[in-house]
């Protein structure tokens, strides 16, 4: 039980750290790097991507020093490794399509985070983008949803 509820802090940790990252150094300090992310692509990697290598480097240390003695950096990295994994599914393949043979799934919850994004991706300039979280993100976009069912 102890491992488990590590895991979940280390998954619902990385989606406020992840928001508060995004919004205030991405969009901020380190905007030369995400902004590959808004502009479009030529090609299948961005500069972005280093992002997610950080973090993956982390979640691995975290795994690697904690496993020993399956203390809570094992815990918490296996969170942090299974945030990245959700991210990289909802994010990369399901909304940006970097991996085209996956048609993107309809439903209330996937709609609204589509739309979230959708919205943050409007603008291709640092400060004029919206909602900074992945999987918890402004009511208002779910409202669109309700109106078509």
């Amino acid at each position: 039980m102890f491992g488990f509820s590590l895991i979940i802090v280390g998954f619902l940790g990385m989606e406020f750290f992840s928001w508060a990252i995004h919004k205030y150094l991405m969009h901020g300090v380190l905007w030369s790097i995400h902004k590959t992310h808004h502009r479009k692509q030529s090609g299948y990697f961005e500069l972005n991507d280093l992002f997610s290598l950080f973090f993956g480097s982390v979640a691995i240390l975290l795994i690697i020093f904690g496993f020993e003695n399956l203390d809570y950096r094992f815990w918490i990295g296996c969170g942090i490794t299974l945030y990245g994994f959700v991210y990289f599914v909802l994010h990369d393949i399901l909304i940006h399509r970097r991996v085209k043979k996956w048609r993107r799934p309809a439903g209330y919850y996937l709609d609204g985070i589509t739309q979230a994004h959708r919205a943050h991706h409007k603008s291709d300039q640092r400060d004029d983008s919206v909602s900074f979280g992945l999987l918890i993100v402004p009511r208002r976009y779910f409202k669109h949803n309700r109106s078509n069912k």
